[in-house]
């Protein structure tokens, strides 16, 4: 079970733009994320390769956490992340992931979020 500060340790490293770095330090070896109703992609190491692939299409981007809730287990984060493409194309994500974690790390991921408002 995660407590309140680590919580806040993994939101802040996302918040500073170590997207990748979080993913690797905050999730287990065989986390999962799931976009909607998609299929899970599974394993962290898959997981760092697909964020960094996104990064890698982005000039910038931008993190904020709006609000957090820790219960047990379970945390719900609402995101808002600015992606602004190399081109200046701004996706703007307005998202909650919603995750199951195991000790102090994230085992399960998935994030709801208008699929027509964010393109990755």
């Amino acid at each position: 079970m995660p407590t309140r500060a680590r919580v806040d340790e993994f939101i802040a490293a996302v918040e500073s733009g170590d997207h990748a770095g979080a993913i690797e330090r905050y999730y287990t070896e065989d986390a999962s994320m799931q976009e909607n109703t998609a299929p899970p992609r599974t394993g962290r190491d898959k997981l760092v390769a697909h964020e960094r692939a996104i990064l890698a299409r982005m000039k910038e981007v931008h993190s904020r956490a709006m609000a957090s809730v820790v219960e047990g287990d379970h945390v719900m984060i609402h995101w808002i992340f600015d992606l602004i493409a190399h081109d200046g194309t701004v996706h703007h994500v307005d998202e909650i992931a919603m995750q199951e974690w195991r000790g102090d790390r994230v085992f399960r991921e998935r994030f709801f979020y208008d699929p027509g408002k964010a393109k990755s």
